[in-house]
């Protein structure tokens, strides 16, 4: 069923397996899933499948059977505690008819645990210290229940992982993360780079490098779409760091002739935001705002970077006409002639903030949010303007849906990418 690649290293083809009534019921969030995706993914290990099952037996078999037909590696999450619906390790033996045993040290802990608390130990938490026979238990350091790892010669190999976020995370992380590269990968190693893009959508950035995931072979591309962003996550597999930053930055030379317009950061930790902090900082220059549809929001951001008091000074929400007037100046006659929905009204409240404050840069937004239109402008129109020390004032307008919250949130991002080009020239 596995394809060999080069260096005896396998190309896998994963399937993930969430366990648990609660999530079938909508009583909890399944975050596992996303997060353990990603980190295959990072690995270079493509998931195929994700289904979510009940604590059901028989149905879990059968989802089992069925994965095991069609992928090389099953993670299952959940269902390795001590209750009687905690059904996954029992339900993988049977299916490959192998017993569960105990892992000592596992037991160990348990027991510890029971006697330094005072507290009775029941027959049923022995159940968390079990694990597949021929496998690999994996330590839970922040929980009891071991996880597996087991290597199937004739089929589908199996990991299984707490349910519990804070027991699976540092599990899969610092165990299995490491034992998935150094079984699947022996000779080669992976190297991940990701291109963050914002202002071009996944379906038109997909586009215009379709041939090259097509024909990707070493480096892969993933494209992932976010909220209003696209990241692109390059993967390259060789034996050395200096050979696979040539093939990664080989493939990012072609993609950037693509759309390197709309590239503005890398990793997974990024954001516009942190960009232009870091550019504010770089060039030395301080910023103001003054915002109206955004209420706020976009000082918000600003104010969830780390020292963005180095860069930022504060800002006005002038969300009234009267407002506008009393705290920037604007006349009632531009109000009134042009409108508060104006590049004349953006213009002057950009210029207006940076005077106050005595900054290099001012940026204001005036627009429509909703629910209806205003001045004669329909829902989703935005007005930003940037009054940038030694340059003309400058205001532009866009054009965004009318969901409420996604107009803001464009608004503000918009904004962000604004600078970040005017800050990169």
């Amino acid at each position: 069923m596995r394809n060999v690649i080069a260096g005896g290293s396998r190309e896998m083809k994963a399937e993930i397996i969430a366990v648990g009534t609660e999530l079938l019921l909508g009583q909890i969030v399944n975050t596992n899933g996303p997060f353990v995706a990603k980190g295959l993914a990072d690995l270079g290990i493509d998931v195929y499948f994700e289904e979510t099952v009940g604590d059901n037996d028989e149905r879990l078999r059968q989802t089992v059977e069925f994965a095991a037909a069609r992928s090389d590696l099953i993670i299952l999450i959940g269902g390795l505690g001590p209750t009687k619906d905690d059904l996954t390790k029992q339900t993988v033996a049977q299916y490959l008819k192998k017993p569960l045993v105990e892992d000592a040290a596992a037991m160990s802990k348990i027991r510890r645990y029971y006697r330094e608390t005072k507290k009775q130990m029941t027959e049923n938490n022995r159940l968390q210290a079990l694990y597949i026979k021929d496998s690999l238990p994996l330590k839970n350091t922040t929980g009891f229940a071991v996880g597996n790892f087991y290597q199937n010669p004739q089929g589908a190999d199996f990991l299984l992982l707490p349910g519990p976020p804070s027991e699976l995370k540092p599990m899969f992380e610092h165990v299995a993360e490491p034992l998935l590269s150094k079984t699947y990968f022996k000779d080669h190693h992976l190297f991940s780079r990701v291109l963050r893009f914002f202002g071009i959508g996944e379906s038109l950035l997909v586009t215009k490098i379709a041939d090259l995931i097509d024909n990707q072979t070493n480096p892969t591309i993933a494209p992932y779409a976010k909220t209003s962003e696209v990241t692109l996550r390059l993967t390259a597999s060789s034996q050395n760091a200096a050979e696979a930053e040539k093939l990664l930055d080989g493939m990012e030379t072609i993609i950037r002739k693509r759309a390197g317009k709309y590239l503005y950061g890398y990793g997974d930790d990024n954001s516009l935001v942190n960009v232009v902090v870091k550019l504010l900082e770089k060039k030395n220059l301080n910023l103001a705002a003054a915002e109206s549809l955004t209420a706020g929001a976009f000082q918000a951001v600003l104010a969830e970077v780390p020292g963005v008091s180095n860069v930022f000074s504060g800002g006005v929400v002038t969300y009234s006409n009267e407002a506008k007037e009393l705290l920037l100046d604007i006349p009632n006659r531009v109000l009134e002639e042009k409108g508060a929905v104006s590049g004349e009204t953006a213009k002057l409240m950009a210029t207006s903030i940076r005077n106050k404050l005595k900054t290099d840069i001012g940026i204001a937004f005036t627009g429509v949010a909703g629910p209806g239109e205003l001045e004669g402008n329909p829902v989703g129109t935005v007005w930003i303007g940037i009054a940038y020390k030694d340059q003309p004032v400058e205001a532009r307008v866009f054009h965004f849906s009318n969901a409420r919250p996604f107009i803001r949130e464009r608004s503000v991002l918009t904004g962000l990418d604004w600078l970040r080009c005017k800050l990169t020239k």
